[in-house]
């Protein structure tokens, strides 16, 4: 396959990750940032070229944008890039509306276009071999989901808890249910900044009668990054916060008396899942070349996208009420 070549725009916080993957890929070749010390750094470091956006969105040469740059900006210059016949790859949210979104989608299709969607953890290693026990039976008939990401800031006045720390667990959790969500309720609480949620909790209910929740909140006392799976012959635990990588990943056999008039417990010790270690984002950034190659549809896709969109809007709604 011949490998694609990506120009990226938004080298800040998160983009500068991005950029350097992509170079260490052999793909970066050219770099965009308004802030023109912070460009002439990664391209310093990445061997890639300073541009402006118009310039890569004409160049020939260019197949692919990647975009980290502000929510609000992520369906102009996505729609822009797609018509001027570039693949997109775009942080989440894929927009912030599903009409934007869906635009996006059909713009993608009519031009043959990859249009991917940054859900990082997709591509963790540990959620992967989660997805794969799951869905081969291995902790029996999958009953309940559910996620907590918390931790002590970073605090953020432009978006929400909701907004910031939900779309992973949200893509996760469709991921492993693999149903369409019908129904999507939230509560949530603005302590530090007024109007700006600092704790949600979205309660989920899937068409094939699964349930889950997500709690979020960056005014917690410690750091707990947990997806929990519960079967009907086993229980799985995805630790991402966990320090050490072996245990990151854990399988619990309990199982459930319920001959007597009572339900019996039978706890059973953890078992670690060891999984071999690769980093998310390369393994992210790596699929998005390869689909653009040879046309393969992304994991994380457009629909991907406006499923996870979705579920936030109709949580959003619900928390405004």
């Amino acid at each position: 396959m011949t490998k694609a070549r990506i120009a990226h725009v938004g080298c800040g916080y998160w983009g500068k990750n991005l950029a350097r993957n992509f170079a260490e890929l052999g793909a970066l070749q050219a770099i965009v940032d308004n802030h023109r010390e912070t460009a002439e750094r990664i391209s310093e470091a990445t061997g890639a070229r300073i541009a402006n956006l118009d310039e890569v969105f004409a160049d020939p040469a260019i197949d692919a944008i990647s975009f980290a740059t502000p929510a609000e900006t992520h369906f102009a210059l996505a729609l822009r890039a797609l018509e001027s016949g570039k693949h997109v790859y775009v942080e989440k949210p894929v927009a912030l509306s599903l009409e934007d979104a869906e635009k996006l989608i059909e713009v993608a299709s009519r031009h043959d276009r990859r249009l991917m969607v940054g859900h990082l953890l997709q591509y963790h290693p540990i959620f992967c071999k989660m997805r794969e026990l799951v869905r081969s039976g291995a902790i029996g008939q999958l009953n309940y989901v559910y996620s907590n990401r918390m931790s002590l800031g970073k605090f953020r006045v432009e978006e929400n808890v909701l907004w910031s720390f939900a779309p992973h667990d949200v893509s996760m959790i469709l991921s492993l249910i693999d149903s369409d969500c019908v129904g999507v309720t939230a509560q949530g609480a603005a302590i530090v900044t007024p109007g700006v949620e600092d704790w949600a909790l979205l309660q989920l209910r899937f068409a094939n009668g699964l349930k889950g929740h997500i709690q979020t909140s960056w005014l917690h006392p410690f750091k707990e990054q947990r997806l929990v799976a519960i079967g009907s012959e086993g229980m799985l635990v995805f630790e991402d916060s966990a320090p050490e990588w072996d245990n990151k990943l854990r399988l619990y056999r309990h199982r459930i008396d319920k001959d007597g008039p009572v339900p019996v417990p039978h706890p059973a010790a953890a078992e670690a899942i060891i999984v071999e270690r690769s980093e998310p984002l390369r393994n992210e950034c790596q699929h998005f070349l390869d689909c653009v190659a040879d046309g393969a549809t992304p994991l994380t896709d457009g629909s991907e996208g406006l499923a996870v969109l979705n579920v936030l809007r109709r949580a959003s709604d619900a928390l405004a009420a």
